[in-house]
């Protein structure tokens, strides 16, 4: 497999982190090794990443990750093994699984990466059924795809507190539903294993907790192999109580926009950076890149017009958004056939396995990438992330091996982020999670 063209500006120091992960590299797996004992990963996760030239930050972590056929297909046995270690250790005794998709019964690529999803799962050893929470689908239907595939829906049932497709009634059920629009009553206490659980749903969870996670791990990484924790963690902060559509809030966006900015400033100082610093206002749930905007200036959160506040009010399904994260924004180099882009890194249990290009053609390099118009180069990884070779510092491998080492940073801070909310849903009424 050939690699689309990759640039990458190798400015400040970069390489120098590089070098020190390539360094570090038995040190970084063995730590990580002691960390997937202590935490459970994830069933699956997808990270998005954001290389400058001087730093190299995760920007977003799915759980619900969506683009499976987005992934080099030579690597489809790495996905394979990965799935059977990851329901050796909660079902080994699994035949089947139920897998509950997103409601997009006419996004052809978004059928074609459940389709590629329920291929590596039966490839592994699982009897998987289709189980469509939409209501209107009352019998099986079989879609023919676009690239030639097939794909059966069949509706949900509930048995008491079982799940089932049809006559099946397997121990696990897979979700790839974020979750949006609410919990819906048919998956709540269930007795079989949900995976991902229902509290990494959008309904509970925020973008501001899973950061707060990735902090800690970042801070702790950065000493093991002694570089400044920025050069890995995006600065961030949380404002909740606001409403973009009856302007309430903005003084708490403003403020946080400023001290992110004022941070900034000062580390590109430190470090010679010469760029122009800019923060991300996101909401904070939600996926699709909605609720999201670039801000180079305090002034820019006061004066959104008409149409700029309709489109940070209102993000998938509909929701309103009352919280937001100011998240700092991390400038991109990197492009393919002269087109933006970032790479997403694709992981199974706690095993990177592989991962592609998100390309936009009219988005700049500090604009979110993930937006209408967007293109995925499906073969950006030709080598696995994890096969570096020291000896030769230029190799394609070695940059995908650091990107496979943040992702798997991101990786441990959605562990950490799941059991937190998981202590959270479980404490009594009235208990706060700091108590």
């Amino acid at each position: 497999m050939t690699v689309p063209r990759l640039t990458t500006a190798l400015a400040g120091p970069l390489p120098d982190l590089e070098r020190q992960l390539l360094a570090s590299q038995l040190e970084i797996e063995r730590w990580l090794r002691s960390q997937w004992q202590e935490h459970a990963a994830p069933f699956y996760c997808s990270v998005d990443l954001r290389n400058s030239g001087f730093k190299l930050a995760p920007v977003d972590t799915n759980l619900f990750p969506g683009g499976f056929n987005n992934l080099n297909p030579e690597f489809r046995p790495l996905c394979v093994q990965a799935v059977m270690t990851a329901i050796e250790k909660i079902c080994p005794d699994a035949r089947g699984m139920v897998l509950v998709p997103e409601n997009h019964t006419r996004n052809q690529y978004y059928l074609q990466n459940i389709a590629v999803l329920q291929t590596i799962l039966r490839q592994a050893g699982l009897s998987v059924r289709i189980g469509s929470l939409l209501p209107d689908i009352t019998g099986p239907i079989e879609l023919t795809l676009d690239n030639g595939a097939k794909l059966k829906l069949e509706p949900l049932e509930r048995r008491g507190n079982r799940l089932a497709v049809g006559g099946d009634e397997p121990c696990m059920v897979l979700l790839n539903n974020d979750l949006s629009s609410g919990t819906p009553e048919i998956l709540m206490n269930l007795e079989q294993t949900v995976l991902p659980p229902l509290h990494a749903g959008w309904t509970v969870r925020r973008k501001s907790n899973h950061f707060a996670a990735y902090r800690q791990v970042a801070e702790e990484f950065a000493q093991l192999i002694g570089i400044d924790p920025w050069f890995i963690n995006p600065y961030f902060e949380k404002c909740g109580k606001i409403n973009f559509q009856e302007k309430k809030g903005e003084e708490c966006l403003e403020g946080y926009v400023t001290e992110i900015l004022d941070d900034l400033r000062a580390k590109y100082k430190e470090y010679g950076t010469t760029q122009e610093p800019f923060v991300i206002v996101k909401a904070d749930a939600g996926t699709y890149g909605m609720g999201s905007m670039t801000v180079k200036d305090p002034s820019e959160v006061r004066g959104l017009n008409r149409k700029q506040r309709n489109k940070m009010a209102v993000v998938k399904e509909g929701l309103k958004v009352h919280e937001v994260m100011v998240q700092e924004g991390v400038y991109t180099f990197e492009s393919v056939d002269d087109a933006v882009a970032e790479p997403v890194v694709y992981m199974i249990d706690h095993f990177v396995v592989g991962g592609f290009y998100r390309v936009h053609t009219t988005r700049g390099q500090d604009q979110n990438l993930n937006a209408p118009g967007m293109q995925f180069k499906p073969l950006a990884f030709a080598e696995p992330c994890s096969s570096p070779n020291p000896d030769d510092p230029g190799c394609p491998p070695n940059r995908f091996y650091a990107y496979g080492v943040i992702a798997r940073l991101a990786l441990l801070a959605a562990a950490v982020e799941l059991e937190q909310t998981a202590e959270a849903a479980l404490a009594p009424s009235g208990t706060s999670r700091a108590a």
